[in-house]
């Protein structure tokens, strides 16, 4: 084995443990959303709780061993109680270690019984000489004592260190003989005319016992809290989630009965409501636009019905014609003919403005394909507009301006609205086609529209009652708003204001595209010589 492969065990543990973490995540991620945030929420608490517990722990904890600290250093040493076997009135007996000290304190207590004399018992229980002498250090404990304080190796130098410095208290953490922790005050005091070492405790067994309880009590606190925290949690989380419910209850009765529409009651101005506004916006939307499919269908079968019904007879007719062996006449054959191609021809436009309008709309922002001369796609519209108006007279003034577009639609898009000119044109009358910056109008001096017709013009199949008669399919202007709206413009259909000349009726279509009155200058592409002309 080489040393950069890896041992199989190592491998195998290296699974294991990405299995197990694949597990805890997926469990995870399988849990409600309302679970989740309930389980997150509680977690959010607890940490808070345990957070805010530890620190009261450790706050509660430095204050109580301050004020151990400060009992032991409030403590005042009376050297002249400091007395020791074998003189007057003896307190204090020694002995070489703690064990024999405390033997003999005990044997003194069984003989004497526990001192009474006031003047010679000091202030503080937890005593303990250190006493140099010829034969060793002595360990001396007071009468009563019933444990030691052990000692430390630097007992003695710091005791030296106080003696230099009245004011200072050295203290430290130790322990008794039997084991409990203390907090011990190191003096230095005068025994005999000589300088020795007293320890002073302070016992932290009840102090650790209270950081305990407390500890347990800040323990129970932060798990009731946690427990608390996850069900109002839950609560919380299903009283937010509650418009969501409403929501997914809305998009599942949609994708069950396939009816679009269906809307949820939006209450406040947050992310949920939001979000509710936008899920509405978008059935709405939907609703609408399978409400216009279905009606663009029905309108079409409509349309498609009267000519293909007309086209099947005249059909039939030549068919039985040909069957029985009974020759038409030929006026009447060819009249059949010309009607026949005549429907033809109104189907197949009927077909190539529906192919028009199923096209997808250009997403709003995105960049057409072309510069276009709108002057010259209105003057080549023109020329069409005059074949088919032979008496009209027609009033151009074209400024040049340039739009991008799709050249096809734009053009498309003129055509049918010169086309409307013409078909409601009296006989020799005249329209006005105006281009200047941008804006084209087309004017005629028909009939004009009814007021109660105008916001009804762009709609695909309509046809006002006065016109129903005449040839078309009702689908014109609605290919002339699209495509404006594409190209970035806008378009309009009003009645007429008189004209300079005193003449009255009539509709005005006004175009406003966005453009230029000059070409962009031309961008060579990268890597050709061709032209690429951009605005």
């Amino acid at each position: 084995m080489t040393d950069t492969e890896t041992p199989p065990d190592e491998r195998e543990t290296t699974v294991e443990h990405a299995e197990q973490a694949h597990r805890w995540s997926g469990w995870f991620t399988r849990m409600s959303l309302r679970g989740r945030l309930s389980i997150l929420t509680a977690a959010a608490v607890a940490v808070a709780i345990a957070v805010c517990a530890a620190t009261c722990w450790f706050v509660v904890k430095g204050q109580l061993n301050d004020q151990a600290k400060q009992s032991l250093t409030n403590i005042s040493i009376n050297s002249r109680n400091m007395v020791v076997t074998g003189t007057p009135n003896p307190y204090f007996y020694c002995g070489y270690s703690i064990a024999d000290a405390l033997a003999k304190v005990s044997a003194a207590d069984a003989a004497v019984g526990t001192p009474g004399n006031a003047q010679i018992q000091p202030t503080y229980l937890d005593t303990e000489l250190i006493v140099a002498t010829t034969t060793g250090t002595q360990i001396c404990l007071p009468l009563g004592a019933t444990r030691g304080i052990e000692t430390e190796n630097t007992d003695v130098a710091n005791a030296q260190l106080t003696a230099l410095s009245p004011g200072q208290a050295v203290i430290r953490h130790g322990s008794y003989s039997n084991g409990q922790p203390a907090l011990v005050r190191i003096a230095s005091v005068s025994v005999q005319g000589q300088q020795e070492t007293l320890l002073i405790a302070y016992p932290l067994h009840e102090l650790q016992r209270s950081l305990q309880y407390l500890a347990i009590v800040l323990i129970c606190v932060a798990a009731i809290g946690a427990l608390g925290a996850a069900g109002i949690g839950l609560v919380v989380a299903r009283a937010a989630l509650k418009p969501v419910d409403k929501l997914t209850d809305a998009v599942e009765h949609i994708a069950r009965t396939q009816e679009p529409g269906t809307t949820i009651d939006v209450h406040g101005s947050d992310e949920i409501a939001r979000l509710s506004e936008s899920f509405n916006s978008m059935s709405t939307a939907l609703a609408s636009s399978r409400d216009r499919q279905s009606q663009l269908i029905a309108d079409a079968g409509h349309e498609l019905r009267t000519p293909l019904t007309s086209l099947r007879t005249n059909v039939d007719l030549l068919v039985r014609s040909e069957e029985t062996g009974r020759a038409l006449p030929e006026d009447t054959r060819s009249r059949m003919l010309r009607n026949m191609k005549a429907q033809m021809v109104e189907l197949s436009t009927l077909i190539g403005d529906l192919l028009e309008l199923s096209r997808p709309t250009r997403p709003k922002g995105s960049r057409p394909l072309e510069v276009l001369p709108l002057h010259d796609i209105a003057a080549r519209a023109l020329d069409r507009a005059r074949l088919r108006g032979p008496g009209l007279v027609f009033n151009v003034q074209l400024e040049p301006w340039f739009v991008r577009a799709d050249a096809h639609t734009m053009e498309r898009a003129v055509i049918n609205l010169l086309d409307n000119a013409v078909k409601f044109s009296p006989p020799g009358g005249a329209i006005d086609v105006r281009l200047r910056f941008g804006t084209l109008t087309v004017r005629d001096h028909g009939p004009g529209i009814p007021a109660e017709d105008l916001p009804h013009v762009f709609d695909r199949f309509w046809r006002s009652p006065s016109a129903r008669q005449m040839p078309g399919s009702g689908l014109g202007l609605a290919i002339v708003a699209q495509t404006i709206r594409d190209a970035g413009g806008e378009v309009s259909l009003a009645a007429a204001a008189p004209g300079p000349d005193g003449s009255t009726g009539g509709a005005l279509a006004t175009i406003r595209l966005p453009g230029a009155p000059t070409p962009p200058p031309a961008t060579p592409p990268l890597g050709g010589t061709g032209t690429d002309p951009r605005p």
